[in-house]
């Protein structure tokens, strides 16, 4: 295992700073997961850096609880209500996602909300490398996320009940508000290249529009793979899903591929001989999902690798707010801005600014 993977995989001890009353949770179980059975343990899972994740376990079956963060949060953000709503409608139209149970709005049970769902075994990879796995095996993993990420593309939002999940215009445009809106409200330092970034971005907003049921933050690492097969049975982490453009949303699945790799716990593949790795190249990648999803080429790439460093430099500039605030779900979340300003500097070459 490499250390990413041993530091991310499995469960903990709860964090003092998200620990939470068992007895009154124990009562709302009880009362709305049909066939849940006392006694439980409750163990905090390793991974992840934005809604704190629990896993509850009983004699008989666990189960996966998702919570809002304690403390003041950035508006809009850590919407697990809006997840548990796509991922309960996803669920009944037999996309891969975990079966919800229920769902708790009373913010006086646990001190926010939250909502329980089945917990699916399998593999989480946090090296997007595989180390451990042979070229064939890295071959059908990536062919299977992209099959994944065109499948959900390809769901009538209408048809799965999520007709009033988002607008259906101009995504761009409100993604680019409000992660501006998000970065200037968790910006400890003023960086100037995100502030040109802040201002190329709107004016250069590619004209075609579409929309489709968006992940908002699908990766390899947000999804579990068969635990033999190499297969995606199950994706996770849709906090950020929306109706939205799939061009973004895919162009932003591909952040790996092209954002810095700038610190470990960053998931880059720059550097990496993918081709004898069994990975496909940015360029094979993207040739996939056109081919599956019925696309000639994808139009204005530059503008959209622009927007997926940019925005992923927004959201670490939020996670390091949270680390300075002390209210982050890892204890080892970052809190100096050096990885914003390397985001800053690739986003301002593709836009060549």
């Amino acid at each position: 295992m490499t250390d990413k993977q041993e530091t991310f995989t499995g469960v903990k001890e709860v964090q003092s700073h998200l620990r939470l009353d068992t007895k009154k949770l124990e009562k709302w179980l009880v009362a709305n997961v049909d066939g849940f059975t006392l006694p439980f343990a409750m163990h905090e899972f390793r991974g992840g850096q934005s809604n704190p994740t629990y896993q509850i376990s009983t004699d008989s079956t666990k189960y996966v609880l998702r919570r809002k963060p304690p403390g003041e949060l950035l508006p809009s953000a850590h919407a697990v209500d809006r997840e548990y709503r796509v991922i309960s409608a996803l669920y009944k139209n037999s996309f891969p996602v975990p079966k919800t149970f229920a769902m708790c709005t009373d913010n006086d049970v646990i001190g926010s909300i939250f909502y329980v769902m089945e917990m699916v075994e399998g593999r989480i990879f946090w090296d997007l490398s595989l180390p451990s796995m042979s070229t064939k095996d890295r071959t059908e993993i990536y062919g299977s996320l992209v099959e994944k990420m065109a499948l959900l593309h390809s769901l009538d939002f209408k048809k799965v009940g999520l007709r009033d999940f988002g607008k259906t215009s101009d995504y761009m445009a409100r993604q680019i508000h409000r992660w501006t809106k998000i970065y200037r409200a968790s910006e400890p330092e003023e960086i100037p290249l995100m502030n040109k970034l802040n201002e190329w971005l709107p004016k250069n907003i590619p004209a075609k529009d579409e929309t489709c049921i968006i992940h908002g933050d699908f990766r390899l690492d947000n999804t579990i793979v068969d635990p033999i097969e190499n297969k995606i049975i199950a994706v996770l982490d849709w906090e950020l899903s929306t109706l939205g453009h799939p061009i973004g949303d895919f162009i932003y699945s591909m952040a790996p591929w092209f954002i810095p790799s700038v610190d470990e716990k960053i998931s880059s593949l720059e550097g990496l001989d993918l081709p004898s790795l069994g990975i496909p190249t940015a360029e094979e990648y993207i040739e996939s999902y056109c081919r599956i999803s019925g696309r000639g080429e994808i139009e204005n790439l530059d503008f959209y690798k622009t927007y997926t460093v940019w925005r992923l430099a927004a959201i670490y500039q939020g996670i390091i707010k949270r680390g300075l605030d002390g209210t982050a779900a890892s204890s080892d979340a970052p809190t100096s801005t050096f990885i914003v300003k390397q985001f800053a500097e690739r986003a301002g070459a593709y836009a060549g600014i």
